[in-house]
């Protein structure tokens, strides 16, 4: 006389309604921790945030670590502009980014303050932006760049004002300059920015 064998519930020979709920908790259990570690992610990134020092902190800790950037105190209205590359956590394929805190200002003395918020070097362009002209339809050239020569400054030196090498990650630049009225394209020219999305419009009246 044989003795049944005990029936695993969870191992290779179980019934295929025990191997389904297995499955089931499984998946249920990967969701609640994933869900648990963004949200312990966006508060550890969002806490200690006080002006300029911490601006883009929120980015940071979801791209690659908390954004320490800091700049001076700036003369007249002050315009905070993160650089995202969410392509970074996507294998490159992401989309990019220029968020602005303010998409208007006042006319007269204007300070644009980029800080980096992702994983690759940016910079920021300023470009008027003709009547009827929609921000992103600039034409690309082969080397991929936008044709930069209306430029009326540009933030991309690390930790300075004015023109530079880039700004690295984790890092901010800054520029004033003095704007009419008008409409204007915030941009990255780095190779290949651009086209992935990286400009924003900025009204000034």
């Amino acid at each position: 006389m044989t003795t049944p064998m005990a029936t695993d519930a969870f191992g290779p020979n179980a019934p295929r309604r025990g191997r389904r709920a297995w499955l089931v908790v499984t998946l249920v259990t990967a969701v609640v921790l994933l869900g648990g570690s963004v949200a312990a992610t966006v508060a550890w990134a969002g806490s200690g945030r006080s002006g300029a020092a911490a601006y883009g902190a929120g980015w940071g800790g979801m791209m690659g670590g908390r954004v320490a950037a800091s700049a001076p105190h700036l003369a007249g209205t002050t315009v905070h502009v993160t650089a995202v590359d969410m392509g970074a956590m996507m294998g490159g394929n992401g989309p990019m980014r220029l968020v602005l805190d303010r998409s208007s200002a006042p006319v007269g003395t204007v300070s644009l303050v980029l800080t980096n918020a992702g994983l690759r070097t940016h910079e920021l362009v300023v470009l008027p932006l003709p009547a009827g002209q929609q921000a992103g339809t600039r034409p690309v050239g082969a080397d991929g760049k936008v044709d930069e020569s209306g430029s009326l400054s540009e933030a991309s030196r690390s930790g300075g004002a004015s023109a530079g090498d880039g700004i690295q990650p984790g890092a901010a630049g800054w520029t004033t300059l003095d704007l009419p009225a008008g409409r204007y394209e915030l941009i990255c020219n780095e190779p290949g920015h651009y086209a992935a999305g990286m400009y924003a419009e900025l009204t000034v009246s």
